[in-house]
């Protein structure tokens, strides 16, 4: 269907070297592992794939198919000794592995490249009726681990062989594992010659475009997108679909990309951006500094249906404040305040300290009304700083004035802001604001 099926997978070949060390994980790592377990784990990984089976037969053990399983998933680095232990505890069961364990056989076989070894064993496996998808999908992705696509695609072609469908999830399978290792291109391709066969559906490209996302490939992208807006037809994918997009968007910053599948959304599908995917834009652009344009979007929120929530507002505010964009921030806040989306307490204390230090006092103060109005607790330290502040900057009666509110309150000041406090009152003559201290 898609390469030559000449090859044969009986021949042998020299195992091949991965492109780089893998990390496996270890029982030397692995915290509460049964005593059992340890001490199977520790005789693998210390003993020559000789002497294992009599060594492991030699401690008494008796065992079950969840040891074998612990067992083996923390022998990968020791790919010989592990199938050595597999067959020596095959015997303890009467041969009833579970599926799990056999496909953990294939599993660290094929990561360690050994992929005649692999192919033994599920020959195996296909005899005692146990190959399933699970099992092609560590052989895809542990081929194109060692940067063998085209015999990852040769798996695909012979899966029915093993008594595997090959449909579109298996075929979304082995787009997957592709694409996983940096090679969606490979899988763009691969797409494009199986869906004369098998028909793509919305995750064949939610994979692909994933892919695209993690490479930067704006280009790519958005000939897939288009691509897949022709094959799907009127079926195109849902709003989760485009928000598991955006969601992979932001987590790499990839504005062109996200802008790029928004554009394509509204304009070829007809599809609205509901909230979530206007705070998803926002928060990319405060991500990327362009808070300009995420109050942009933030006010056009409404005309489209799509109406601002907390989140929304919570988002920018935050990232104003971070940029030092603190007169925006201070327009923001009003709004925030008057439409009844109020700043989280960790946005009012970033808000508080930003403003006392680098803008303006008066805005930072107006802030801690806020907060002292509508949270009850960790207001000490920030209270505090603004009572350091405002003396430090020659506003006393209005350090006093708050020192009060907060003593009223029952928020600690604490005895270095009144030593600071007394001190200046004193030099100034003015211990009369102190009378409640």
């Amino acid at each position: 269907m898609f390469v030559n099926k000449k090859r044969s997978h009986s021949q042998r070949s020299p195992s091949p070297q991965p492109p780089k060390s893998p990390i496996f994980p270890s029982y030397q790592t692995t915290p509460n592992l049964h005593p059992n377990v340890k001490l199977l784990c520790e005789i693998i990984s210390t003993t020559p794939s000789s002497s294992v089976e009599n060594l492991l037969e030699g401690t008494g053990l008796r065992i079950n198919q969840f040891d074998v399983e612990n067992v083996l998933k923390l022998s990968y680095s020791f790919p010989s000794q592990a199938v050595k232990f597999f067959r020596w505890s095959g015997h303890q069961l009467q041969h009833q592995h579970s599926p799990y364990s056999w496909n953990l056989v294939v599993d660290l076989l094929g990561k360690n490249g050994l992929f005649d070894a692999m192919w033994d064993v599920i020959k195996s496996m296909k005899k005692e009726g146990l190959v399933a998808l699970a099992t092609f999908a560590s052989v895809f992705s542990s081929y194109v681990r060692f940067d063998k696509v085209k015999e990852a695609v040769l798996t695909f072609e012979i899966m029915e062989q093993y008594g595997c469908v090959r449909d579109i999830v298996a075929l979304n399978s082995l787009i997957s594992a592709i694409c996983r290792e940096g090679k969606t291109i490979d899988g763009l391709g691969l797409l494009r010659v199986a869906k004369s066969r098998i028909r793509p559906d919305s995750d064949s490209y939610a994979i692909l475009l994933e892919g695209w996302e993690k490479e930067g490939n704006i280009s790519l992208a958005k000939e897939t997108f288009d691509e897949m807006v022709i094959e799907i037809g009127k079926c195109y994918p849902g709003m989760k679909f485009f928000k598991e997009v955006y969601e992979g968007f932001q987590k790499v910053g990839n504005v062109g990309g996200a802008e790029l599948i928004w554009k394509a959304m509204e304009e070829k599908i007809g599809t609205r951006p509901d909230t979530e995917m206007y705070n998803l834009m926002i928060a990319l652009y405060c991500s990327k500094n362009s808070t300009d344009v995420a109050k942009k979007m933030l006010d056009e929120m409404v005309y489209t249906g799509a109406f601002p929530d907390m989140q929304s507002y919570d988002v920018l505010f935050h990232f104003l404040i971070k940029n030092k964009k603190l007169k925006k921030a201070s327009v923001l806040f009003n709004e925030m305040v008057k439409n009844e989306f109020f700043p989280s307490k960790t946005n009012c204390i970033l808000a508080v300290k930003s403003f006392i230090v680098f803008g303006d006092p008066y805005v930072a103060i107006k802030v801690w009304k806020f907060m002292i109005e509508n949270y009850d607790s960790d207001l000490e330290e920030t209270g505090n700083l603004l009572i350091v502040r405002l003396h430090d900057s020659n506003m006393l009666p209005e350090a006093v004035k708050h020192a009060e509110g907060m003593i009223e309150k029952g928020i600690k000041v604490t005895s270095a802001t009144l030593s600071k406090l007394k001190q200046r009152l004193i030099r100034a003559k003015k211990e009369g604001y102190m009378k409640n201290v």
